[in-house]
């Protein structure tokens, strides 16, 4: 009784198997572009599934080399002919294809300039007045708060640690105000870690909440550098609307503007997907030989006659610490809970789509 229904399975197989081929136009050929098809996860022997899925990540490789040989020679043939080289393929990213936004400021935008002369920040980026920075804690601080505030101080030149004790925040603000600091940091610790960051611009604002997330002190840096006392060079980078500029001055509002190029210090606020992500390096410049192709005979014997073929590359190496942040609210004035007045506050709402920027 079972091997007559399986014989008639078969047939049932068989008959499909043929329709199929017919439908895609050839006999055998029709059956192995099925087989072709057949994903690793639709079979359920696991050696067999393991080596069709390491058969077709063999047949990408070859396939992605071969695309890669064809540009390479489509491109140096250009070259040879003296025609205009092909288009790179630019990738679909969550960043090119971002939602489009009125507030991206234009290069050619005179409201925007004539707003950085009369903003809150001008002073001190026209050099006239050197910036002076305040750092202290919430009442109730951690261990690691104190030691997150200690490089902070190595990083932001003229930078100064007071104790936080019992006073209120609206205290310390007029005490600042009157020792002619410009600008307050106040680094909030919770669960023994620093999570949030409160910049107050001095003397009439604005505050700046931010949320503090993935923070690396310097000793757990693998092959961490030490920050000289060099004035630091500082990037900004993809502050891109009228809230990312303002964001971007108050930034550099808190940084000296002449650098010392002889300590090769660099501090970046990279800003991607509203997420600010800091990072504090040393660069050193070095020069190393050409590496040439031993098969390459014309390149080889241009070596001979002109030895010193040098390309001059750049090394990174990291200071820290390390963290990330991420806009929180905007307020007018300097710090008031009860009644200030906000220019921009994040709400849950608007993380309705991830190709939406406010940054």
């Amino acid at each position: 009784m079972g091997t007559g229904k399986r014989k008639k399975s078969d047939g049932r197989e068989v008959e499909a198997a043929s329709a199929a081929a017919e439908r895609g136009g050839g006999g055998g050929e029709g059956v192995k572009e099925k087989k072709r098809r057949t994903l690793p996860s639709m079979i359920k022997n696991k050696e067999k599934r393991s080596a069709v899925h390491a058969e077709l990540k063999r047949e990408k490789r070859i396939e992605k080399r071969k695309k890669a040989k064809a540009q390479e020679a489509a491109l140096q043939r250009a070259i040879e002919l003296g025609e205009e080289p092909p288009l790179k393929k630019v990738p679909r990213t969550i960043e090119n294809t971002r939602e489009p936004d009125e507030t991206v400021c234009k290069p050619d935008d005179e409201e925007l300039f004539a707003g950085n002369d009369a903003d809150e920040f001008c002073e001190v980026l026209k050099q006239d007045v050197s910036p002076k920075i305040l750092i202290t804690t919430c009442r109730f601080n951690s261990t690691r708060g104190p030691a997150f505030i200690e490089e902070l101080l190595s990083v932001i030149p003229n930078a100064h640690y007071y104790k936080r004790g019992t006073y209120e925040l609206k205290k310390i603000i007029e005490y600042a105000k009157n020792k002619d600091f410009t600008s307050i940091i106040v680094v909030h610790t919770n669960r023994r870690e620093p999570d949030a960051l409160l910049i107050i611009n001095l003397p009439d604002g604005p505050t700046a909440h931010f949320k503090l997330s993935n923070v690396v002190l310097r000793k757990d840096i693998k092959n961490h550098g030490r920050p000289t006392s060099h004035m630091p060079e500082l990037v900004l980078n993809n502050f891109t609307t009228r809230l990312g500029h303002r964001i971007g001055r108050m930034v550099q509002s808190l940084f000296p503007h002449d650098p010392n190029f002889r300590g090769r210090r660099v501090v970046t606020f990279h800003n991607q997907r509203d997420f600010i992500f800091f990072r504090h390096h040393r660069y050193i410049f070095e020069t190393k030989e050409k590496k040439v192709d031993p098969k390459d005979k014309a390149a080889k014997g241009a070596k001979e006659k002109n030895a010193s073929q040098q390309k001059v590359i750049a090394r990174l190496q990291e200071c820290g610490p390390r963290f990330t942040m991420k806009l929180i609210s905007l307020q007018h004035g300097t710090f008031d809970t009860k009644g200030g007045e906000f220019e921009w506050v994040h709400k849950p709402e608007m993380d309705t789509s991830r190709r939406r920027f406010f940054l």
